[in-house]
């Protein structure tokens, strides 16, 4: 089972949204539950590269073995049906803002949804879906580093092995994500929802010039393939709504 390691500030930020269902400045009284999910597995293997087994991507005649993934995500937004692009410089939008994190997801290397986090949010219909994927920085997330200090100026962290070689590789991808919500996602005062974040993580060391994997050490800040991984961590990343916790868009399963 993975585990979600928040900062003391996170823990803080989650109280806080509770605490101010109603006040106008968070989710009302009328609000329900949102779980949020991360899965890395899909029932079809990606094109360009396979996961096998729990651990395992293997791409022509290269391999690695993952340990562990991890990645700093924060600030969560959800966007009504009809409503405008999230802007945080207003204090009136269509958005439902969870301010959430810095956050430290354990990717699960296992087949469907793990549960990271629960949220209230208010009652509505969202068709889009707003994230960080983010690098924190010492001077606005103290609190945060000093629980996790080899995240300072660093988003992601992959330990594993390349045809037997160990790596631990590190990211400073800092990057906005935002994604369509398709059908929308509904929350009513009879029901909440739950959300899953896929993130293909058999893709992100894929090298397309020739159809094998990256030596995720090359990859690292200033390495050879630190732009190409960079890439492929940002479109690997989907966002959909999966109430029976598959890993897989509800609008997609199969019956």
């Amino acid at each position: 089972m993975t585990t979600l390691k928040y900062a003391p500030t996170s823990l803080a930020a989650l109280a806080l949204l509770a605490a101010c269902a109603g006040d106008g400045s968070g989710p009302s009284v009328g609000g329900r539950q949102v779980a949020f999910q991360v899965a890395t597995s899909e029932k079809t293997a990606a094109p360009a590269a396979a996961l096998l087994g729990p651990e395992t991507i293997a791409l022509g005649n290269d391999t690695i073995v993952l340990t562990s993934v991890q990645i700093v995500l924060r600030e969560i937004e959800l966007t009504r049906v009809g409503g405008s692009a999230c802007d945080t410089t207003l204090t009136d939008d269509d958005c439902e803002e969870l301010e959430i994190g810095p956050i430290l997801l354990d990717l699960p290397l296992t087949a469907g949804a793990d549960r990271q986090f629960t949220v209230v949010v208010d009652t509505g219909t969202y068709d889009e879906i707003e994230f960080e994927v983010h690098k924190p920085e010492s001077s606005d997330d103290a609190g945060f580093l000093a629980a996790n200090p080899e995240f300072d100026g660093r988003s992601i962290k992959v330990v594993g092995s390349w045809n037997g070689t160990p790596f631990t590789f590190y990211s400073d991808l800092n990057v906005e994500q935002e994604y369509d919500i398709n059908p929308p996602l509904v929350v009513t005062d009879a029901a909440g929802a739950s959300v899953t974040l896929r993130v293909d993580i058999a893709r992100w060391f894929a090298n397309q010039a020739n159809s094998g994997l990256i030596d995720p050490a090359s990859a690292n800040k200033g390495g050879q393939y630190e732009g190409e991984v960079k890439s492929n961590i940002e479109a690997s990343i989907n966002a959909f709504e999966d109430d029976d916790h598959d890993g897989e868009d509800d609008s997609t399963d199969d019956d």
